[in-house]
């Protein structure tokens, strides 16, 4: 079963599309990572799979099916947003109260228990607590719902990194505990390669890059040989950055090529091949000088 499903799904505002032809599928049971530069359209994707926006192309469908916003999805997906919107002048207890009231269902006693083992008072207003306590009284109210499919847009982007890491575990932990898939927006790419199995990269609206984690670092290399060396017509290179008498060349090739005479192959790391995509595409947008003085 897929979580996720979107046909040429776009959004518009205006003459701007802030996502276009974005076609993906993610199964059930992945922790899948959503990356790109600010502005690519990460939080358009999210806000549409979790009904908060209407398409203005295309289709998108969750857990297995149901249109994205329908009764049957709302109930089955839990988002935690960037800015984590909770009540201030609320306490913790007083936020289980009102998520309780607000969903089908909700498990009470799972809030309470996950505030205590993180030693948050249930007396507490959210905003007396700290960054790193408000970010996990966010994903505790998300998480007493049971979700089948978890949404994080940035989430741990205001965090220390010890916060970051606790944050992280308690999603794993429900992944692990309750199965539940979880959808993670994310600037942090060496955070991410611990924990994602799954990837999106998106750029300019647009989705450059997606699939199993294994099997996208299984179809790059990174090579090293003399500058001059003839390039072998197979590869696509993502990357090209030369020093001196050689060429350091990040490239997409199928698993089976071998590698030519004169050159060193390496693996690839998640970092690596996400950071030489976002930066070929930069380099794609950038005017060049004639573009500039017209």
């Amino acid at each position: 079963m897929s979580v996720i499903e979107t046909r040429e799904l776009g959004k518009r505002y205006g003459r701007l599309w802030a996502l276009e032809r974005c076609t993906i599928t993610i199964p059930e049971g992945h922790f899948a990572a959503l990356v790109g530069p600010n502005g690519a359209g990460k939080s358009t994707l999210l806000n549409l799979v979790v009904g908060l926006a209407a398409p203005s192309a295309g289709e998108v469908s969750v857990l297995g099916g149901a249109p994205a916003g329908s009764p049957v999805a709302l109930d089955g997906i839990a988002f935690v947003a960037q800015d984590m919107p909770l009540y201030r002048h609320l306490s913790a207890a007083d936020m289980i109260h009102l998520t309780r009231n607000l969903n089908q269902a909700f498990d009470d006693a799972h809030a309470r228990h996950r505030l205590q083992d993180l030693a948050i008072a249930p007396t507490q207003k959210a905003g007396r607590l700290s960054g790193g306590q408000r970010a996990q009284l966010a994903l505790t109210l998300a998480l007493a719902r049971h979700p089948r499919l978890l949404v994080l847009d940035e989430p741990t982007a205001a965090l220390d990194p010890l916060a970051r890491h606790d944050f992280m575990a308690t999603v794993v932990t429900a992944m692990a505990e309750d199965g539940v898939s979880v959808l993670l927006s994310s600037h942090g790419l060496a955070e991410l390669e611990r924990v994602a199995d799954y990837l999106i990269l998106i750029a300019h609206g647009r989705v450059r890059l997606d699939g199993p984690v294994e099997e996208l670092l299984g179809g790059h290399s990174l090579l090293t040989g003399p500058r001059d060396q003839p390039r072998d017509p197979r590869w696509r290179t993502i990357q090209d950055i030369s020093a001196g008498a050689q060429s350091h060349l990040l490239v997409q090739a199928s698993t089976g090529n071998s590698t030519p005479p004169g050159w060193e192959a390496r693996a690839v790391s998640l970092e690596e091949m996400t950071m030489a995509y976002l930066r070929e595409d930069a380099r794609a947008a950038r005017p060049t000088q004639g573009e500039m003085i017209r």
